[in-house]
C-alpha cells in the first residue's frame, strides 16, 4: 500500500503555498517524497515558508523557490523557464493561492446593493483567473509527464450559500466547475494520463479570516460560533488535516480519479442544521 502513496522522484508546484495551509500541504508533498516548487510573488513569503519547510526536505534541491503572480501571464512564463532550467519536468501543480476583498463581502450592516464590483472583479480574478492561467502556463509540463494531475483548491462556499462573502463564492464555485471541464479535456486529450481535481476545505484558522472567526482571546466570535454549531465534528480543521487528502490525489491511490471536488470539512456539507 505504501507504494500507492509514495511520490518520490516527482517534481510539484504549489500557487499560494507560503500561508499556513499552503506551507502544510507543501510539507506534506515533501513528506510523501515530492520535491515542491513554492510560486509567490512576495519574496519576503517565499523566504519565510522555505525556512519553515526546511526541516521537512530531503535535501537542499527539495525545495525551490519561483517568483510569480498567479494573474500574471508573463510572470508565470517566466518562472515556468526557470522550472525548466532547474528540473526538467513538472508532475504536479497545486492551484492554491487566492483570497478576498473588503468590497467583494456583505458586512452585517449592508445589503447586496452595498456590492464594489472592481472589488468582486479583483476577487474573480484572483481565485478564478489565479487557477486558470496557471493551468495554462504549467499544464503543458504536466502533459509531458508520463502522469501528472492538477489538484485546484476550492472552498465550502461554493457549494453552499455562506453569507456575506459573495464574490468569494462565486469565484470557487467557477473553480469547480473548470476543475470538472478540464478533466475531461485532459483525460480526453491526453489518455488519461493528466488527472484534475479540487480539495474544498471546511473551516480553517488562516490570516486571513483568524479576526473573523475569533476573539483576540482565541474566543469564537459570534460567526465562528456558528461556523462551528453547523460543523459536526464541532472544531476547526488543523492545516495537517489537507496533507493526506491532497497526497491521495497526487499518488496512484488515486489513478483512476479525475474531475472530483474533496470536502475536508469536519461534516459541515453533511449537515442540514437539524
Amino acid at each position: 500500500m505504501s507504494t500507492l502513496f509514495d511520490l518520490s522522484g516527482k517534481h510539484a508546484l504549489l500557487t499560494g503555498g507560503t500561508g499556513a495551509l499552503g506551507t502544510a500541504m507543501a510539507r506534506g508533498l515533501l513528506g510523501a517524497g515530492a520535491r515542491v516548487a513554492l510560486l509567490s510573488r512576495n519574496p519576503d513569503n517565499l523566504a519565510s515558508a522555505a525556512a519553515e519547510l526546511s526541516q521537512s526536505a530531503g535535501d537542499a534541491e527539495s525545495v525551490l523557490l519561483l517568483r510569480g503572480d498567479v494573474t500574471d501571464r508573463q510572470s508565470l512564463e517566466a518562472a515556468r523557464e526557470e522550472l525548466r532550467r532547474k528540473w526538467g519536468k513538472l508532475d504536479i501543480l497545486v492551484n492554491a493561492a487566492g483570497g478576498n476583498r473588503p468590497g467583494a463581502t456583505i458586512g452585517p450592516d449592508q445589503s447586496f446593493f452595498d456590492l464594489n464590483l472592481d472589488d468582486f472583479a479583483g476577487v474573480s480574478k484572483l481565485n478564478l483567473d489565479g487557477t486558470v492561467i496557471p493551468s495554462l502556463i504549467f499544464g503543458e509540463m504536466i502533459t509531458e509527464a508520463d502522469r501528472g494531475c492538477i489538484v485546484n483548491i476550492s472552498s465550502m462556499a461554493a457549494d453552499r450559500a455562506i453569507t456575506r462573502v459573495v464574490g468569494y463564492s462565486a469565484a470557487k464555485a467557477g473553480i469547480d466547475n473548470f476543475t470538472k471541464w478540464l478533466a475531461v479535456e485532459m483525460a480526453r486529450k491526453y489518455d488519461g494520463r493528466v488527472r484534475v481535481n479540487a480539495i474544498a476545505p471546511g473551516f480553517f484558522i488562516g490570516e486571513q479570516n483568524r479576526r473573523l472567526l475569533l476573539e483576540e482571546d482565541g474566543s469564537l466570535t459570534p460567526r465562528g460560533k456558528t461556523i462551528i454549531a453547523s460543523t459536526p465534528m464541532n472544531r476547526f480543521g488543523e492545516a495537517e488535516e489537507l496533507m493526506t487528502t491532497l497526497v491521495y490525489l497526487c499518488a496512484d491511490a488515486s489513478s483512476f480519479v479525475t474531475g472530483i471536488v474533496v470536502p475536508v470539512d469536519g461534516g459541515f456539507s453533511a449537515f442540514s442544521g437539524v
